[in-house]
């Protein structure tokens, strides 16, 4: 079996023959002591090599072996204590494995895959992260053809059953496709996926396929329907390349719908922070405030491959650039949302929640017809969730309505299985009274003139500002049409220049609601 498309690092292949002369290197990730729990022949070799190498179970090693791909790469998770470490070790050890084979001169790794009993889907976690690896960024990909993959393929062996070995291999191959993309998006820089690039991009890869794409792109349809997000899209709609766009991607399943899922995305492509503009040096690095918007992306082409046979799913990606100009919005201006709310603006630099909120009332609207439907939005939002889950964390915030189904702990156990992890906040009374107008004839205040990172409750804030400019404070518990509604800031775990983005939290929302629905098949 071999998985190979345009949208993966390098072909997948399961290999049944640990001798086969097909591979230059061989790469084993472990989290026992080396020369314990391993498969012959790695066990003896592992063995000797602890005899003079004190070191080896923590840092690993390049060892001879008597195998024809002669090269044995040695990635140990080290000493894991089982109270606080989790599957994301398997990960690190796999990407650190494979970036050590590459620097060896290994051109066809094969990974060995092993089981471990303390933690859920060390395989799967451990083939994403040698994936994770081999990643080539898409502008290099471009720039420089000859250097597309890192290796020619990647060969999988496992002493696990072979009918569950593919179905890992088929849903690494599909995760890590919409990691994949995600990572394009989110870490292009702003010219190379400018709101109408990141349009083209989606359409080459949707065309033809299980999802639909339709563009809202016109400045007017903007101004009418999506007034918050014209708003900050004004000073850059007078320059053609980064004039925004709300772009939609449907999946509508083969049989019959009985679970609704609708995602917001902030696509900010760059963040000046427009009239209350980044100063001190802070601007660099907010290409990637397009993170979760691409997190969208990604999560549509996992659902794309997957084909969940019950669960639609619809997706706004909210595409704009908070430019600086003539053309800016400034603080103190009132905007009436399509929601029919008036939102004073606070700071400029509080853009994602415009952007997202009036295609958060469409999918609101939307969701009062559809079929057990749960809204979510996606942003790399506020500094201020930095600071409180710290780097590689994203948070979840549940309102009333998702609370009674724990939608978080849903998450957050779903994370904690597959390397994504997540922490709970939740949104309280002080986070909408935050929002309250202040002047006669305001309803919203959009933010304060403090960053998220200086502002108690920083991170919460936000989200109730959300429930309230897209109207979806009228669907609470006790209303006649209660909304399941969770905001996700992915500031902490998206990834920061110059590391690569992480992709997150497709794993997460994968797991929490596909796994379940889908049947992996022999291709």
């Amino acid at each position: 079996m071999a998985v190979e498309s345009r949208w993966m690092p390098c072909q997948l292949k399961i290999e049944t023959n640990i001798c086969s002369g097909d591979y230059d290197g061989i790469i084993l990730v472990s989290g026992s002591a080396p020369g314990s729990n391993e498969p012959e022949p790695f066990k003896t070799v592992l063995y000797a090599a602890a005899q003079i190498d004190a070191a080896l179970g923590v840092i690993g090693a390049v060892l001879p072996i008597n195998l024809l791909a002669k090269r044995f790469i040695y990635s140990p998770t080290g000493p894991l204590n089982m109270d606080y470490h989790d599957v994301r070790s398997f990960a690190e050890a796999a990407t650190k494995g494979v970036k050590r084979a590459l620097k060896a001169g290994v051109k066809c790794p094969l990974l060995v895959l092993l089981p471990d009993d303390r933690f859920e889907n060390v395989e799967l976690v451990t083939l994403l992260g040698a994936l994770e690896g081999l990643y080539v960024p898409l502008e290099v990909r471009e720039i420089c053809p000859d250097r597309c993959y890192k290796a020619c393929q990647l060969g999988v062996w496992s002493p696990i059953c072979s009918k569950k070995l593919q179905g890992i291999v088929k849903l690494a191959s599909a995760l890590e496709s919409g990691r994949y993309v995600a990572r394009d998006i989110g870490g292009a820089d702003p010219e190379r996926m400018a709101p109408l690039r990141v349009e083209e991009y989606l359409a080459e890869l949707f065309c033809g396929s299980n999802i639909t794409m339709q563009v809202v792109s016109d400045q007017d349809t903007l101004l009418q329907e999506y007034p918050l997000f014209a708003c900050v899209n004004r000073a850059a709609s007078v320059i053609p390349r980064h004039a925004g766009r709300i772009i939609f991607l449907t999946y509508e399943p083969s049989a019959c719908v009985l679970e609704t899922i609708m995602i917001v995305g902030k696509g900010v492509t760059y963040d000046t922070g427009g009239a209350d503009i980044k100063c001190q040096g802070i601007m660099a690095g907010m290409s990637r405030d397009k993170c979760g918007a691409a997190a969208c992306a990604g999560f549509m082409q996992v659902v794309n491959l997957l084909q969940p046979p019950t669960v639609k799913v619809v997706a706004a990606l909210c595409l704009v650039r908070n430019s600086v100009g003539e053309n800016s919005y400034v603080a103190d201006e009132v905007i009436t949302a399509k929601s029919g709310a008036r939102v004073r603006v606070g700071n400029t630099d509080a853009e994602g929640r415009m952007a997202m909120a009036d295609a958060l009332y469409y999918l609101k609207e939307m969701a009062l017809c559809s079929v057990n439907p749960h809204l979510f939005t996606i942003a790399t939002l506020t500094g201020h969730a930095v600071l409180t889950a710290g780097s590689g964390y994203s948070i979840a915030m549940d309102n009333s309505v998702a609370r009674l189904t724990s939608n978080a702990e849903k998450l957050q156990a779903s994370g904690e299985a597959i390397g994504d992890p997540f922490e709970i906040s939740r949104i309280r009374r002080e986070d909408f009274l935050i929002h309250q107008g202040r002047a006669e004839g305001d309803d919203i205040l959009q933010a304060l003139n403090k960053p998220s990172s200086k502002t108690p409750r920083g991170h919460q804030g936000p989200a109730a500002f959300l429930i309230k400019a897209s109207g979806l404070d009228k669907h609470g518990i006790e209303s006649e049409k209660p909304l399941k509604y969770c905001h996700l800031d992915v500031a902490g775990s998206a990834g920061d220049l110059p590391a690569q983005p992480t992709g997150s939290p497709i794993l997460t929302l994968a797991k929490a609601f596909l796994f379940d629905k889908i049947e992996i098949k022999d291709p």
